[in-house]
C-alpha cells in the first residue's frame, strides 16, 4: 500500500458555514428532533426543486418506504423498479410485504430502459397484476429517459417515484429530477453531492401527502394530549442539528455540481484518447451533476475494471465498480426482470465493464493527476500487451 494520502471516491464536503446553523440551534435550545432548521431545509430544498413542498428524514430509504407506504403498496402487491442501482432503492418495497420487478438499464443514459419498462408493463397486463409504482433511479446523477418513461405510467396510471439520491441538482428539459413523479427522494448521506452526515428529503407537489408522511415519519402519533396511536409510524425525521447542516450544504450546492462536471471532463479531456474505454453518456436536453465519473472498459480489452481498481488501491485511491444489479443480488434472487432487448442486457454489461473514478468535489487538481496517471499506466500497458483495442 503506498504511503501517500488517501485519496477516496466521493468524501464529504463541507463549506464552513454549517456551524452558524449549529450554533443558532444551540443557542436556542433546539436540540431535540425538529425546530427552525428543519422547517427551513424544507422549504429551501422544495424552492430548488421546484415542488410545492418536502418532508426531511433520515435517509433516502426512508423517504422511498413512506413513498411506497402513502401510495397503498403493501403485502401481494408488486413494484417496477429500475435494477442498476443500490439495494436502498428496492429494499423498502419487501420491508411493504410486496414483491419488486426489476427492469434492465438502456445504453444512453444507463437508466431505466423504457422498452424493458414497456414490455413488464405488457406482462403485467396479461397476467392481470399492475404494479402499485414504478421506482426510477436517476443513475450515478444523470437523468433516466423521463418523457418516454412517464409516458409510459401514465398510459397505465400507475404513479412513479422517482429515485433522485445521487442525482440532486440534475435537470432534465430545465426540469429538476425528483420534480416529475408523483414523489422524488434525495439523500443526503456521506458520500452524497451535498451531505448532511446522513438524511433524505421526500418532495412532492401533493402536500396532503407530505402532510401525512410527517405524521408518519413522527411514529404517527394522533393529535391528543395523552400519547395515542391509531397506527403504525416510524422514527423516520430528520434532526435539528443535521437538517442546519443541510442548509449551509444546500447553498454551495450549484458550485459542488460545477466542481463535479470540471472533474468529469478532465478525466474525459484526458483520458478519451485511449481505444477502448467510454464514459457515461449525458442525454440531449440533460444537465448530470456528475455525482460520480463513470466509464467503461470495452470487453476486447486486455485489461478489465477491476485491473484498474486493484491498481488505485495499491496506490491507497479508492474507486468501485458500477452497481451490482439488483437481479443478480442473492437477496432478491427469483425476482422478475425485463431485459432491454430479446438478448441484451444492458444493465449486466455495465455491472461488468463500468468503473466509478475518485470525484468528489473537493479532490484537487494535484490528486486527480495522480489518479489519471495509474489509469493512464494501466490502460498504455493493456495496448502494448494487445496492440490496439
Amino acid at each position: 500500500m503506498s504511503a501517500e494520502k488517501r485519496i477516496y471516491l466521493s468524501p464529504p464536503h463541507m463549506s464552513g458555514n454549517e456551524q452558524k446553523y449549529i450554533n443558532e440551534a444551540f443557542e436556542q435550545n433546539w436540540i431535540a428532533p425538529l425546530g427552525p432548521n428543519v422547517d427551513g431545509f424544507e422549504k429551501e430544498l422544495a424552492e430548488y426543486a421546484g415542488t410545492k413542498g418536502a418532508a426531511a428524514v433520515n435517509s433516502g430509504t426512508s423517504a422511498i418506504h413512506l413513498a411506497l407506504e402513502l401510495l397503498g403498496v403493501a403485502r401481494g402487491d408488486t413494484v417496477f423498479c429500475s435494477s442498476l442501482t443500490f439495494a436502498a432503492s428496492a429494499n423498502p418495497i419487501v420491508y411493504q410485504g410486496a414483491e419488486p420487478v426489476f427492469i434492465d438499464s438502456e445504453p444512453e443514459t444507463w437508466g431505466m430502459s423504457p422498452a424493458a419498462l414497456e414490455k413488464a408493463f405488457q406482462a403485467a397486463v396479461k397476467d392481470g397484476r399492475m404494479p402499485k409504482a414504478v421506482i426510477v433511479v436517476h443513475l450515478l446523477g444523470q437523468s433516466a429517459k423521463l418523457d418516454e418513461i412517464m409516458d409510459i405510467c401514465n398510459t397505465y396510471n400507475v404513479p412513479v417515484i422517482e429515485d433522485a439520491a445521487e442525482s440532486l441538482g440534475s435537470t432534465y428539459k430545465g426540469k429538476q429530477t425528483g420534480s416529475f413523479g408523483k414523489f422524488g427522494i434525495y439523500s443526503f448521506n456521506g458520500n452524497k453531492i451535498i451531505t448532511t452526515s446522513g438524511g433524505g428529503m421526500l418532495v412532492s407537489n401533493d402536500e396532503e401527502a407530505l402532510h401525512k408522511a410527517r405524521f408518519l415519519a413522527t411514529q404517527a402519533r394522533d393529535p391528543a394530549v395523552h400519547y395515542q396511536h391509531s397506527r403504525i409510524g416510524y422514527n423516520y425525521r430528520m434532526s435539528n442539528i443535521l437538517a442546519g447542516i443541510g442548509r449551509a450544504q444546500l447553498e454551495v450546492l450549484d458550485e459542488r455540481i460545477e466542481s463535479r462536471r470540471n472533474i468529469f471532463n478532465c478525466y474525459k479531456q484526458r483520458l478519451e484518447y485511449i481505444g477502448g474505454i467510454a464514459f457515461m453518456p449525458e442525454l440531449e436536453q440533460t444537465m448530470s451533476n456528475r455525482w460520480l465519473t463513470a466509464l467503461m472498459i470495452d470487453e476486447a480489452a486486455a485489461i478489465s475494471c477491476l485491473d484498474i481498481i486493484h491498481a488505485l488501491e495499491a496506490e491507497n485511491i479508492e474507486a468501485r465498480p458500477i452497481w451490482k444489479p439488483l437481479h443478480m443480488q442473492p437477496v432478491f434472487k427469483g425476482a422478475k426482470y425485463y431485459s432491454h432487448g430479446e438478448s441484451e442486457n444492458v444493465s449486466e454489461r455495465l455491472f461488468k465493464q463500468g468503473l466509478c473514478l475518485p470525484s468528489g468535489s473537493s479532490l484537487t487538481r494535484k490528486d486527480q493527476d495522480r489518479v489519471i496517471a495509474i489509469v493512464k499506466q494501466v490502460l498504455d500497458s493493456a495496448v502494448v500487451k494487445q496492440g490496439v483495442y
